[in-house]
């Protein structure tokens, strides 16, 4: 599937992998829309990249109702979606504080997984609406985001490990699912990418970090994320599986 003249929905597209891949498909032509909680923040990749910027709540089922309507109707039915938006939860299971930390890994699942189950669940139902793409009958294409750590889980990342592993299993039977329809499901699952909070570490801690990357030694870029997503949209026997962009790193326990 070509990008060019595509709608295309990007969760969490305000900062980090989302706007990288927001600018991304914009230069390849499609008409992109930024989700985020952040409203500032999606209007100001919107801004760069000609779109649209939503402030949406992904573990919110009506936020994700009311914005994919309003994507409808300023762009036409969505035909790529990629889940970027998440949060990071570092809390053991039994803290030395003695709190349990229940709410944290209930809120971690809540957007994390359950909000890509949503927004996933309304592109397929629009997708299912158009018309096909291709001669092979392609009407869509949903990309979320998992992580190495769903397979490497380290100490104190049960929340999100759960919460990335639940998108990794549900890559394949939604594939199959939705495959009636003609809208291919994959995930992407990052190994240790430069982001916000790698930014503020002192040099010494992102060198050590990038020591246990085989290769390349060093912090993966929003852009290689970036170029994969468009990649995937791009080659249409990509489906039903996880692919892990990490230069071989293996998570250590901790």
């Amino acid at each position: 599937m070509l990008l060019n003249q595509v709608p295309a929905i990007i969760t969490g597209g305000g900062s980090g992998l989302g706007a990288a891949t927001a600018r991304t498909f914009a230069v390849a032509g499609a008409r992109v829309a930024i989700f985020d909680r952040d409203l500032s923040a999606a209007k100001r990749i919107a801004s760069e990249t000609g779109g649209i910027g939503l402030e949406v709540d992904v573990s919110d089922p009506e936020s994700v109702a009311q914005a994919f309507k309003k994507v409808k109707q300023n762009f036409g039915i969505p035909r790529a979606l990629v889940n970027c938006a998440g949060i990071g939860t570092a809390r053991r299971i039994l803290p030395r504080d003695g709190t349990l930390p229940i709410s944290d890994f209930i809120r971690t699942l809540n957007v994390n997984l359950t909000g890509s189950y949503i927004t996933m669940s309304h592109a397929a139902q629009l997708m299912s609406e158009a018309t096909p793409l291709n001669d092979d009958g392609e009407r869509g294409v949903i990309i979320n985001t998992s992580s190495v750590g769903y397979e490497d889980g380290q100490i104190g990342q049960c929340a999100y490990a759960a919460s990335k592993g639940g998108i990794a299993s549900m890559t394949l039977p939604a594939a199959r699912e939705l495959a009636r329809i003609g809208v291919r499901v994959m995930a992407i699952a990052p190994g240790l990418f430069a982001t916000a909070m790698t930014d503020t570490l002192p040099d010494a801690a992102r060198e050590a970090i990038a020591a246990n990357i085989p290769f390349p030694k060093r912090l993966g870029k929003a852009q290689e994320f970036a170029d994969l997503a468009r990649h995937i949209v791009e080659n249409t026997m990509l489906n039903g599986t996880v692919i892990r962009l990490d230069g071989a790193v293996r998570l250590q326990a901790r």
